[in-house]
């Protein structure tokens, strides 16, 4: 099955990068991007289209170089040791890297004989992988036959046939259907419970506070927060909602939020809703806004306090969404490390 884990990284993190610079002609693909990952943990870069994660993973596989900065993965220099960093990581792109003319057996043999497992030990290790992540039945089956999510899961599987102390996955889920999803998310979290180091890019919010045990988020090349799921919603505060039985009471119920709240609320005409995000060093006492709710003849069908999701997180740093790369970016000043 591999070596043990412990012979599988260096002493300190699996992965650091520090002070990466990236440029495509006219573009800053990436501007001084710092990142750290810890062993045996499952870390996110989380952000949209063009912000530079697939540059990231490009440059820590060694597929590119970086034009300044340093990273080293597994302990070692991506630039000096680039053969060293190779020999330690796993990685699937965004598509699917597979023969299709053959079956997936045979694909995963192949990439055993290719590395020198040997006929016999390679036929083993891509039988224990299909029994594992669940294409045993499939496995004499033409590629070219599989559904998309077979193809997605056995590509991430051919990854594996040579345990890895890194594993590398740029929008692993991408395009699939939440079966198949869910079917990858349990693989990654299988992985990662092996000692497997496992570095995913995303623009799935719900797939990165699924997965990770922390997340940088990546926006113009830089990243610009970073940690837990949970700490990272922690530092916008929560949202507080209020449903109305009347549109025509969303103007007195914005005044009595924006009061409370201190912040300007936000408007929903077609759900009859008012929402507005609390500062997390200030409380929003639901009893009390339902009383000055009332107390300015606004009858409210429904007072909740909605705890922050990363969409929200993500909105606030950047100002635009996740699954969508905007023209503009807004820097957080200090909250990258």
């Amino acid at each position: 099955m591999g070596q043990p884990r412990s012979d599988l990284l260096r002493d300190g993190p699996a992965i650091v990068a520090e002070d990466l610079h990236k440029r495509f002609g006219r573009i800053d693909a990436l501007r001084g991007l710092d990142l750290t990952v810890i062993k045996g943990s499952v870390s996110g870069l989380l952000g949209p289209n063009g912000a530079g994660k697939t540059t990231v993973i490009r440059i820590l596989a060694t597929l590119a170089g970086p034009d300044a900065g340093r990273a080293r993965v597994a302990g070692f220099d991506v630039v000096r040791q680039a053969d060293e960093v190779r020999g330690s990581i796993g990685l699937a792109g965004q598509h699917v890297a597979l023969e299709e003319g053959i079956s997936g057996r045979e694909n995963l043999c192949l990439i055993g004989w290719l590395y020198h497992l040997g006929r016999r030990r390679a036929r083993q290790r891509a039988d224990e992988l299909l029994d594992r992540f669940g294409l045993t039945e499939a496995a004499d089956r033409l590629v070219r036959t599989y559904s998309g999510g077979m193809r997605r899961r056995l590509d991430l599987i051919a990854s594996l046939v040579i345990r890895r102390a890194v594993l590398f996955l740029d929008e692993p889920t991408t395009g699939l259907d939440p079966r198949s999803r869910n079917a990858i998310w349990q693989t990654i979290r299988e992985l990662a419970a092996d000692g497997t180091t496992v570095l995913l890019t995303t623009q799935n919010l719900d797939e990165a506070d699924r997965l990770a045990d922390d997340i940088a988020v990546v926006d113009a090349g830089r990243v610009i927060a970073s940690g837990p799921p949970q700490r990272l919603k922690a530092m916008i505060g929560a949202r507080v909602e209020v449903t109305l039985a009347d549109a025509s009471q969303l103007d007195a119920a914005v005044a009595v939020l924006a009061s409370l709240a201190g912040a300007k609320p936000v408007t929903d005409p077609a759900e009859y809703t008012v929402s507005v995000t609390v500062d997390p060093h200030r409380t929003v006492a639901l009893p009390r806004l339902v009383r000055e709710l009332d107390g300015a003849g606004v009858s409210a069908l429904d007072v909740a306090t909605r705890q922050p999701s990363l969409d929200d997180v993500f909105l606030a740093l950047t100002g635009h969404v996740a699954r969508q790369a905007g023209p503009g970016h807004a820097d957080v000043k200090g909250a990258g490390r």
